[in-house]
């Protein structure tokens, strides 16, 4: 067969969709690799419903967690399975980290065929292919999955969504937290940096700082987003959609307004959810009284700027955009703080230093007053309690 019968024959087969999961070293199957540095991750694109923190049932798109689940069963764990945030993704740096995306169509708009991307915000990618924005790479269309490749080399914290019609999806809730931890926690014990920082096995820091200066003992990971239910409301009763007039009236951290923000536990399944929990994550922030603390903090609202304040701890600015913050001379630029403003898209690491501080309860919490509310209700919101204890 000539090369031109060839080509004119394969355009002219039928195109198959398919869930074809893919993962090196892995040895029996499951989805797990079973090779060091070698991180495999599997993700549903579709929809779902999640709980306000007055109640209200929201409708939403999003990614669910189906990392071991085996191919033949993906559409069916990833049909309704949508959780918000996403699945914390987290590696070390110098991971091969391998993410499949399928796309499960969307249960509650069967009218709906979206392809649907995974965008690794900030990261410097290997290739264009695997960027997740449509308009250079790939998108993946329902009943089919694609293979993202990383290799993880720049610690930090990032943040990933999809990137298709990215103010639609995003503002239905395909929004994820994403960080790499830096090479230097692997460094061996009582290793002593330059400037005489004893590093100790299991010691962790927010990047490779060179001298222990972004040590902390606990960390957590919070996002701040925000729903227009009126927007959320037209999806599902399959109504135009008021792009123009977006404007949000759920802030929340994590996914939740308060306070089920400090609820350490997964929310409760909404009723038209299945029974399947899609609000995993909480905001709560615990600490022993003189350990620090690292906030790693995000902002992928597609409608506000947020500022975030710490009532009674200082916060202290070691890295934005998964930067360090240091000069070109290499200079410290650190600097204390109370408050942060994040726009959509930005990242901040801060640490608390809770030494001197108090056994006691403290807040973290928006100074944009108007979002310290859940819809008409007062008290609730952009905010989070930090416990020491």
């Amino acid at each position: 067969m000539s090369l031109l019968a060839a080509t004119l024959a394969l355009a002219a087969s039928p195109a198959a969709a398919a869930v074809k999961l893919q993962c090196p070293g892995d040895k029996n199957g499951d989805g797990v690799s079973d090779t060091q540095g070698i991180v495999c991750l599997s993700l549903s694109a579709g929809d779902g419903f999640v709980t306000m923190a007055d109640g209200k049932p929201q409708y939403m798109f999003g990614f669910g967690d189906v990392t071991g689940v085996r191919a033949n069963k993906v559409m069916e764990a990833g049909m309704l399975g949508a959780r918000f945030p996403a699945p914390l993704i987290s590696v070390d740096e110098g991971d091969h980290v391998y993410l499949n995306l399928t796309n499960v169509g969307m249960m509650m708009r069967p009218d709906l065929f979206d392809p649907h991307t995974v965008h690794w915000h900030g990261f410097p990618q290997a290739s264009a292919v695997f960027d997740g924005v449509p308009d250079s790479s790939i998108s993946i269309n329902m009943g089919s999955t694609l293979t993202y490749y990383y290799q993880a080399i720049e610690p930090g914290t990032y943040m990933y969504h999809c990137h298709v019609e990215a103010t639609e999806h995003m503002q239905m809730g395909m929004l994820g937290n994403l960080y790499v931890r830096p090479a230097q926690n692997k460094k061996p014990n009582n290793f002593t940096f330059p400037n005489g920082f004893v590093h100790k096995t299991n010691y962790k820091y927010a990047y490779n700082d060179n001298d222990g200066s972004t040590y902390y003992d606990v960390e957590y990971a919070i996002q701040m987003t925000s729903f227009d239910s009126f927007f959320h409301d037209q999806h599902e009763a399959v109504q135009p959609l008021p792009f123009a007039l977006m404007k949000d009236d759920y802030p929340m951290l994590n996914g939740r307004g308060y306070p089920d923000t400090v609820n350490p536990s997964a929310l409760p399944p909404p009723a038209a959810n299945g029974g399947i929990r899609s609000q995993l994550d909480s905001s709560l922030i615990r600490a022993t009284a003189g350990q620090k603390v690292l906030l790693r903090l995000s902002n992928l609202s597609v409608t506000k700027f947020f500022t975030l304040s710490s009532l009674g701890i200082p916060m202290r600015a070691v890295g934005r955009d998964a930067r360090l913050y240091r000069g070109p001379d290499g200079k410290s630029l650190y600097f204390e703080t109370n408050s942060i403003t994040l726009g959509g898209g930005e990242a901040m690491d801060v640490i608390l230093d809770t030494a001197g501080i108090n056994p006691g309860t403290y807040f973290l919490y928006t100074t944009n007053l108007n979002y310290l509310s859940n819809g008409t209700e007062d008290f609730g919101g952009m905010m989070t309690e930090i416990r020491i204890n």
